[in-house]
């Protein structure tokens, strides 16, 4: 079977894209792929380093802000869209599969136009622009929570949950002694994304001293971005500050809680381990829908939500204080969690696409 996998922007949507590639190769050994991403995102470095053929389209996003700037974005969408005619009529794909961010609007109107079977993937409980716009002419929409199937026709919308939770549950642990740290000590990991962010930067310099002390350990990742930022700061003993750390589904199952953004990867990670956290939303996305993500896993007793806003020193040296001192409302978080989980995503979004496959026959 060829198979083209289409997604781009930010790991959100990459690495839930991956995950579904690496399903279809065990289950399909003679899959072959290709993958279509935008021309200067994080795709166009990541999906080649895999082996995977890559194609790049330039486009941009709407100009929420601007709305003359659209015409220019106008322009380029319809350049992607006949440029991506032009690649699905050469490789002639069984299917194509959306997985997010505003690449997969053109390529999935191609698909449409040449009869190709096509499958999206819904990370967010808010769907995205691109998915909301091609929800009526899909084969399937495969959604990450619950929260999300009211936005799309109810009769071809699987619940099928984020491909990176069956990710994180078959890769080996990484050790807290291999990060340098006590296994008899608890370790809290802070990561505010993979590029990191300023406002969090300036209140994660403020917090990291009030470590010294504590009778856990703590792991500061501080994205690409603004790792020199933190080169003055003192740091006791317990606390290392990394750039980036390659391998995080593999440390988190030896954690034992969480500080982080609340995208949809990060969610289906931790509920398919159990992990408890304390989740500040990024305030800057599209719709809000990090709160909302998050909102869901706190009503359901799963997380702690601090905003931004609220994020500072003394509330979350307190919050964890509170989650560490209190075995019982812990292990509560842990298995409310848990149930959110759903360890086999990825091979219920394979159900979904060579059912599609199949029907098409």
């Amino acid at each position: 079977m060829k198979y083209v996998v289409c997604a781009g922007g930010s790991g959100g949507h990459i690495y839930p894209a991956i995950a579904i590639i690496n399903k279809i190769k065990e289950e399909d050994k003679n899959a072959s792929f290709l993958y279509i991403g935008t021309s200067n995102r994080m795709e166009k470095d990541i999906i080649p380093k895999l082996g995977i053929d890559f194609v790049g389209l330039e486009i941009v996003g709407l100009n929420r802000k601007n709305i003359f700037k659209n015409i220019s974005v106008l322009k380029k969408y319809n350049a992607a869209k006949r440029e991506a005619l032009k690649v699905l009529k050469e490789y002639a794909p069984d299917v194509v599969i959306g997985v997010g961010g505003y690449i997969t609007l053109p390529v999935l109107k191609a698909a449409f136009k040449l009869g190709i079977p096509t499958v999206i993937h819904e990370q967010n409980s808010i769907p995205g622009l691109s998915n909301k716009l091609v929800k009526n002419k899909v084969n399937k929409i495969c959604v990450s929570l619950p929260g999300s199937i009211k936005f799309f026709p109810k009769e071809k919308t699987v619940y099928t949950g984020n491909p990176r939770s069956e990710e994180i549950i078959k890769v080996d642990t990484v050790k807290k002694s291999e990060l340098g740290f006590s296994e008899e000590d608890k370790l809290v990991i802070f990561v505010m994304g993979s590029l990191g962010s300023t406002t969090m930067t300036l209140k994660l310099k403020e917090l990291i001293p009030g470590f010294k002390n504590k009778n856990y350990s703590v792991l500061v990742i501080t994205g690409k971005n603004y790792y020199d930022e933190y080169k003055d700061l003192d740091v006791s003993d317990n606390v290392k500050i990394v750039e980036y750390c390659d391998n995080l589904i593999n440390v988190l199952k030896d954690s034992d809680l969480i500080v982080s953004r609340a995208g949809a990867s990060t969610i289906a990670e931790i509920t398919a381990i159990g992990l408890p956290a304390i989740l500040v939303p990024s305030p800057y996305v599209t719709h809000n829908h990090q709160y909302k993500n998050a909102l869901e896993l706190q009503e359901a007793g799963a997380i702690r939500l601090v905003t931004e806003e609220e994020f500072g020193r003394d509330k979350i040296l307190s919050e964890i204080d509170r989650l560490f001192d209190n075995k019982e409302l812990y292990d509560e978080m842990h298995n409310n969690s848990l149930k959110l989980g759903i360890s086999d995503s990825s091979s219920r979004i394979y159900k979904v696409i060579k059912e599609v496959i199949a029907h098409d026959e």
